[in-house]
């Protein structure tokens, strides 16, 4: 089919043909509501408690659990199930909110150090999992040894994915030497898991906590085989994710519950130095992280390169979230909603490989407005997207075994889906023209090449992506399958709840209602480029976008002052925030 040109009059971006496709301006999924906070009870009480935790002053401990709420237990019942072998400094850590004790007992009285088998909070400091370790260790008496796997085969990744985790790497290698604590990498074939714990001879492992499938599977397995305690730590969330003990059903159903609890999580980490260093034994094997980690592999997917705006580590990650705050934070409110402007956190790659902490961007966010009050309209709409939608995913992944598959849908999406599948699709595209941007839409195809070349997509367009790729499936298990296909190869905050959660809010309105039926969407939430295309300026994102004859010709005539502008890892737009 022949692509189809956009007009300088009504229509800023295509649309199907025979339609006119009118949509409505309500807030959707990854879209932060500052209403939704502003004057909200649990909010003011927020606001006060950060303000304390900015001055140092010692906030409240956190209050008991209520049981059929947010945890089945509380925290005393929790400390008295433990190992009566348990000494009781190691009862009162094991029995903190954040840890899952997966095998119980004492530590092993001979053991040589405790070991942090490092997986999603993939920094040295503000990491309540590494912070665990540290104080076993100083009550142990033993040094902390940091353990990072190196694995070829994860789900979905590629070279552009395990770029930024090298170089994240290397930086947690350096930070880590402040805190007296050693780093050790092991990349495969060297990376099992059980070996390493016998080689460093540990008394105790702790861990990272994930809820997505494959990591949640090594930390059961290990749990069976390991003979020494195990624990994992939620370092991933502001407010545990074992404070909700189901999955939640929507925004406004988690939101009053959520920020009724923020206030108990505002503590910042002394980040305590290791008492004790480890000294590596004769030929034992470690990796170097400043080496490609990459190297040796023959069947990693190399086609997707790095993505060239993007370097990670917490020291890229730091300087974004400064700059968000000193530059860009004053406009959010409006810019956030124009994927033609950078105005957004683009902090969500850093979120998901745990390059920073959740809890690091809340205290940075509140402190900015501690020093300008008429930042709070943007601070809210940015707060609500990464703590009450960012851990509204997390929950959805932690709760929802169905979470990447159509079984995600409630029973009204089920109903209408089935109702509208033998709809006609016109036009249908297959995987391959949407990968290579070959629709008839120019919006969607300058969003999709945002997203192969750049490694992200500006949020806003991610909701409209996924929406054009259920109208040109043949159905919306095809249509699911295709977005978390191309998500997963191209963003490299991809195989992350946030991804996965709004997928299934575009595909099957998983945390949405039931809008005007319509053809093949049904009661699902409809999208039209007309509509979408006229909320910014779509000419200028499209310029951003050209195809690659019009791209490589922009870039040749690009100047060297545009070009530095801004850091390379500066120049980006995001999820959670954007």
């Amino acid at each position: 089919m022949a692509t189809k040109g956009i007009n300088d009059k009504e229509e800023s971006a295509a649309t199907p043909p025979g339609e006119h496709g009118e949509d409505s301006a309500a807030k959707g999924m990854s879209e932060g509501d500052a209403a939704a906070l502003s004057h909200h009870p649990a909010r003011e009480k927020a606001i006060r408690a950060a303000s304390k935790a900015i001055q140092g002053k010692s906030p409240a401990k956190p209050k008991q659990a209520k049981p059929g709420i947010e945890a089945d237990t509380t925290r005393a019942a929790k400390a008295a199930s433990l190992s009566p072998d348990l000494p009781e400094a190691l009862r009162a850590l094991a029995s903190g909110e954040r840890v899952t004790v997966r095998r119980d007992g004492a530590s092993r009285a001979d053991g040589k150090a405790v070991v942090y088998w490092m997986q999603r909070a993939e920094r040295a400091f503000d990491n309540v999992a590494l912070d665990c370790a540290v104080e076993l260790g100083n009550e142990l008496g033993l040094p902390v040894v940091v353990y990072f796997a190196g694995i070829s085969n994860f789900p979905h990744a590629n070279l552009r994915h395990y770029v930024f985790l090298n170089e994240g790497l290397r930086t947690v290698a350096e930070d880590l030497q402040l805190r007296n604590v050693s780093f050790v990498l092991r990349n495969a074939p060297h990376e099992d898991h059980l070996t390493f714990f016998r080689d460093v001879e540990a008394a105790i492992v702790i861990g990272d906590e994930n809820p997505m499938r494959v990591p949640e599977s090594w930390r059961v397995e290990i749990a069976k085989k390991i003979d020494v305690p195990f624990w994992t730590v939620d370092a991933d969330t502001l407010v545990p994710m074992n404070r909700f003990d189901k999955a939640q059903y929507a925004a406004y159903t988690m939101r009053t519950k959520l920020w009724k609890m923020v206030p108990d999580y505002l503590e910042t980490s002394t980040n305590p130095k290791a008492k004790h260093a480890w000294r590596k034994p004769d030929g034992f094997h470690a990796d170097d992280p400043a080496k490609d980690m990459t190297e040796g592999w023959e069947h990693l997917d190399r086609s997707v390169g790095a993505a060239p705006d993007l370097r990670g580590g917490a020291h890229a990650a730091q300087a974004r979230l400064k700059l968000f705050v000193d530059k860009l934070l004053p406009g959010y409110a409006h810019n956030r909603n124009h994927p033609d402007q950078d105005g957004t956190s683009v902090l969500s790659p850093y979120l998901h490989y745990g390059h920073i902490s959740p809890l690091t961007i809340y205290l940075a966010i509140e402190a900015a407005v501690e020093k300008d009050k008429s930042l709070r309209e943007s601070a809210d709409g940015f707060l609500d997207e990464m703590v009450t939608w960012r851990e509204l995913c997390v929950n959805y992944v932690k709760y929802n075994p169905h979470y990447d598959d159509p079984g995600c849908a409630e029973e009204w999406a089920e109903k209408t889906v089935a109702a509208h599948v033998n709809d006609k699709r016109d036009p249908v595209y297959t995987v391959e023209q949407m990968e290579h941007a070959e629709t008839y839409d120019e919006l969607w195809n300058a969003a999709q090449r945002q997203g192969v070349r750049l490694g992200w997509m500006h949020n806003f367009m991610r909701m409209y992506w996924a929406k054009k790729i259920l109208e040109w499936s043949p159905d919306n298990a095809t249509a699911m399958q295709t977005c978390i296909y191309l998500n997963d190869k191209y963003f490299v905050d991809g195989r992350d709840p946030g991804g996965y959660a709004g997928i299934a809010w575009a595909i099957y309105g998983k945390f949405d209602r039931p809008w005007g039926e319509r053809k093949v969407f049904g009661k699902i939430r409809y999208m039209s480029g007309a509509s979408t295309g006229k909320k910014f300026n779509s000419k200028a994102y499209m310029a951003q976008y050209p195809p690659e004859s019009d791209a490589a010709a922009a870039k040749g005539a690009q100047s060297e002052a545009q070009s530095q502008e801004r850091p390379r890892a500066h120049r980006t737009k995001g999820q959670y925030g954007g």
